[in-house]
């Protein structure tokens, strides 16, 4: 098998149901508090289904409108989530193609080009409507999504030409020599799960390949260029595993990937905080910590990382938007990502 080539791998990854649908991954696991939802709801989500990121000037984006349809599914809150999808329908997907604007502020969309995260979790989040939830009406988005991302959000590794990597738009950078690739926004269940779902095969095997990149420790930033040399930092970005990067071991955790070698990476990362209770949110290229925190979804991604069941609680909003986010995620991922100390 080739280096870059493990798709055969993936596939029978997914048939052979290490990543099973969210339902049957449940388990015996602790079920997502639904006191946590509500409590983040009130603080974060107005009445027109509008998600507010409080740490960004109160905007929205679609990152935002994904995690809360995702969440919305998770808990079982059809009436948020059909709320949250109303709005984005409305106000971020009005493009000419099936992918999301990435910013909403001030009343208007402030940045029409997209943010893959947000498109693959939303259309993650539409199949798991249907297909875990039986919510009719939204079925005939989900393709289109997957077929968008496919078409011009993947580009060619250009160490292995016939290998995807994710773009982390369909505008950003993507020659014959680099690549500008954000490694926290592969989530291999989603790609998988969206792939196999509408027979867009290049997202299984785009999936594949991230697990792949995702294996060497130089990738394991916020921003990566990926070039004929190997990944290498990105010109005019910081060189760091900071707000972005902590989302890899959640997303890995969350598609059964425990075992993943980027997991014990993200776990040495989160415990170089000097301070007693915290984890270091933001390390530099010698995992030197810049950052550190004790907000609970910091802490919560850290004991994912770390192969430990999170917090019971996700403990409130007054942590703000991203970690209080992180937190439910989290609940979500631990117990809808099987067993951590499985053969994964």
């Amino acid at each position: 098998m080739h280096p870059y080539d493990p798709y055969r791998r993936s596939v029978l990854f997914a048939l052979t149901g290490l990543i099973a649908g969210s339902a049957a991954a449940q388990g015996a696991r602790p079920a997502p508090q639904r006191g946590d939802w509500e409590t983040w709801k009130a603080a974060f989500l107005a009445p027109e289904g509008r998600v507010i990121d409080d740490g960004q000037e109160a905007i929205s984006h679609s990152e935002g409108q994904a995690y809360g349809l995702l969440l919305a599914q998770a808990f079982g809150d059809r009436e948020a989530f059909e709320r949250i999808e109303g709005w984005t329908q409305r106000r971020l997907a009005t493009r000419q193609d099936a992918l999301m604007a990435w910013k909403w502020q001030a009343g208007a969309v402030g940045d029409w080009r997209n943010a893959t995260d947000g498109d693959l979790l939303r259309g993650w989040a539409l199949l798991r409507a249907g297909r875990d939830s039986g919510w009719t009406g939204h079925a005939d988005k989900v393709g289109p999504i997957a077929r968008a991302i496919a078409e011009i959000c993947l580009a060619p590794d250009p160490r292995a030409p016939k290998e995807p990597l994710l773009k982390p738009s369909d505008q950003s950078l993507a020659t014959a020599e680099t690549v500008l690739v954000n490694p926290s926004y592969y989530v291999p269940r989603a790609m998988i799960e969206l792939g196999e779902a509408t027979g867009v095969t290049a997202l299984v095997r785009a999936a594949a390949h991230g697990e792949t990149l995702l294996r060497d420790p130089r990738a394991l930033r916020d921003w990566v260029s990926v070039t004929r040399e190997g990944p290498r930092p990105p010109e005019g970005l910081a060189d760091r595993f900071g707000w972005d990067a902590l989302r890899i071991p959640l997303y890995l955790a969350w598609s059964g990937r425990w075992r993943h070698p980027a997991m014990n990476v993200a776990a040495r990362r989160f415990s170089a905080a000097p301070a007693p209770g915290h984890v270091a949110t933001v390390t530099g290229p010698d995992a030197h910590p810049l950052v550190q925190s004790n907000a609970p979804g910091f802490l919560a991604v850290a004991a994912l990382a770390a192969r430990r069941a999170p917090p019971a609680s996700a403990g409130g909003t007054a942590q703000g938007y991203y970690p209080a986010t992180l937190a439910l995620l989290a609940q979500v991922a631990r117990a809808e990502g099987g067993d951590a100390e499985g053969p994964h």
